[in-house]
């Protein structure tokens, strides 16, 4: 069965433990030339939402923080505020002559690229694109829309209303990946079971949806959740970064109204159980996950290893470089079947039973 979407965008093993990612390739055997680590410089420039977001950029940069304290390497780091700072931010780190420099993210794209052109001989990674097709630049990709099509089957299973919904930060493939899996992962549930639970947030075969037009606003996000909740939603997916901070406020607060429905969230990149505050983690159904830490970890070792290369390292379900979350303190609500089922269609996806496809994806 394949899940398709129809127009095309611009440019999970149900993990109980940490996963792992792999790249596409098999990574360059050690030389005997390799560089000294202790004399790598790997550095760090974010997007808008910095590196306490608690999803996207913190786990990128704690992955570079890991090969520093594994290696020994010297590590550089340019917070960025806005779009404005990315030019200068990457151009910093070049003047401190960085070995390699990892980009957080697609918005970073063309200052990337520009910086790669303009200076052939630094090293580059860029984490979330796959647009940059130069000798200098490693694009760090996830297949999301595979472990979202699990969460929007847990999400439909679970929802006691009959509506779920998501929202993204930016309209960007990064972003509309995750709602592209979410929604397939619903409508899969509706013909398995002859249901009609709604999505609302996003139409994948429009590609039109709610977004709050950044990553930053956490108020913004939590008016979103709220209106959602007010629709009849009782599980939300925010894909919005540091704003999706809103939606497990916005979820704590209707829960405390004593409402009939409990209302629950999916949180994204990292498993939000690990680092939402105590009050929020109890409403968490699961997270989707990317392996980022991982991933961004093994680039900068390979690269202070003296082999750097542009091969894309892609993440997907078959190497467990995405996934869903434990249930935690929902696997009552889940239930015993329904994460069975979730793992029988799991394992579908990696033997090609179910194809989950999106323009969004990477290569």
């Amino acid at each position: 069965m394949t899940f398709r979407s129809r127009t095309m965008k611009a440019s999970a093993f149900l993990g109980l433990t940490a996963l792992a990612v792999t790249a596409c390739g098999e990574a360059p055997e050690d030389s005997e030339g390799a560089a000294d680590a202790s004399d790598f410089t790997g550095c760090i420039v974010s997007d808008e939402g910095g590196f306490q977001d608690r999803s996207f950029n913190q786990n990128s940069y704690e992955g570079l923080k890991a090969a520093e304290s594994d290696l020994g390497i010297d590590v550089q780091e340019a917070e960025s505020q806005a779009e404005t700072d990315f030019i200068p931010n990457l151009n910093s780190m070049i003047q401190n002559g960085c070995d390699l420099t990892v980009s957080v993210g697609f918005l970073l794209a063309d200052a990337t690229r520009e910086a790669a052109e303009a200076n052939p001989d630094a090293h580059f990674a860029i984490v979330d694109d796959h647009s940059i097709d130069l000798d200098n630049v490693k694009p760090i990709t996830y297949n999301t829309a595979e472990a979202a099509f699990l969460a929007g089957y847990v999400a439909a299973g679970s929802s006691e209303t009959g509506t779920v919904a998501t929202y993204g930060g930016l309209d960007i493939p990064t972003v509309t990946v995750f709602m592209d899996g979410f929604a397939d992962g619903v409508d899969y549930w509706n013909e398995q079971k002859s249901d009609d639970v709604e999505l609302l947030g996003w139409n994948k075969e429009t590609q039109d949806g709610t977004f709050v037009g950044n990553f930053s606003d956490a108020a913004a996000a939590k008016t979103t959740t709220q209106n959602f909740i007010n629709e009849g939603a009782d599980v939300i997916m925010p894909v919005a970064g540091q704003a999706a901070t809103g939606t497990p406020d916005a979820v704590v607060e209707a829960n405390s109204g004593g409402g009939e429905d409990e209302v629950t969230f999916v949180w994204v990149d990292a498993d939000g159980y690990d680092t939402l505050s105590e009050d929020q983690k109890p409403y968490q159904l699961t997270s989707v996950l990317k392996e980022l830490s991982t991933s961004v970890e093994d680039v900068v070792t390979t690269a202070a290893e003296g082999n750097f290369d542009s091969e894309p390292y892609v993440g997907d379900l078959s190497n467990e470089g995405v996934g869903i979350a434990p249930f935690h303190d929902q696997e009552d609500r889940v239930g015993e079947e329904l994460a069975g089922e979730v793992e029988q269609i799991r394992q579908q996806i990696v033997d090609g039973e179910i194809t989950v496809e999106s323009e969004s994806s990477p290569e």
